[in-house]
């Protein structure tokens, strides 16, 4: 498997990992189960380490589409920029939680309002990669991209 194949592969990790951690940690938070507390930020922890491999892949696919002749350089750019954006999100992310989870291990479960805080952070942090994931998929599949508006006709007396 060569660098672009390896992150289509694993490119949805983070994606679907984030969002998937927060509705756990959702579903915590309303049902005040302090024990899920700590498995959602941990799982969070993981999805923010598996998000590295993602970024790195994506820029060696990044290496490898460039020598394509019909590839749009804005829309890798615009990619590489949103993906960027995301990876500092996700690792503070991540260091937070991880953060919490060392300081709090003496606690019976993390304080409600720490939790609530983090979910807040996981929900904005899933919006900024589902906008980097939109980007990327735009780069080689033009139906997803936003319409362009079309050229209105001529008027029928040939005016303009």
């Amino acid at each position: 498997m060569n660098a672009p194949h390896w992150h289509l592969a694993i490119n949805h990790i983070p994606v679907v990992g984030v969002f998937l951690v927060a509705l756990l940690l959702g579903y915590a938070l309303i049902r005040g189960r302090g024990e899920l507390y700590g498995v959602s930020l941990g799982a969070l922890v993981l999805v923010a380490l598996a998000t590295v491999p993602v970024f790195f892949t994506g820029r060696a696919a990044d290496n490898a589409l460039m020598e394509m002749v019909d590839l749009d350089e804005k829309l890798v750019g615009a990619h590489e920029a949103a993906a960027t954006i995301a990876l500092i999100g996700v690792m503070a992310l991540g260091a937070l939680t991880l953060s919490v989870l060392w300081f709090g291990r003496r606690l019976p479960h993390v304080p409600r309002g720490v939790a609530a805080m983090i979910f807040v952070l996981a929900v904005a942090e899933s919006a900024l990669l589902a906008r980097a994931a939109n980007l990327g998929g735009n780069i080689r599949h033009p139906e997803i991209r936003p319409a362009i508006p079309a050229a209105a006709p001529p008027a029928k007396d040939g005016r303009q």
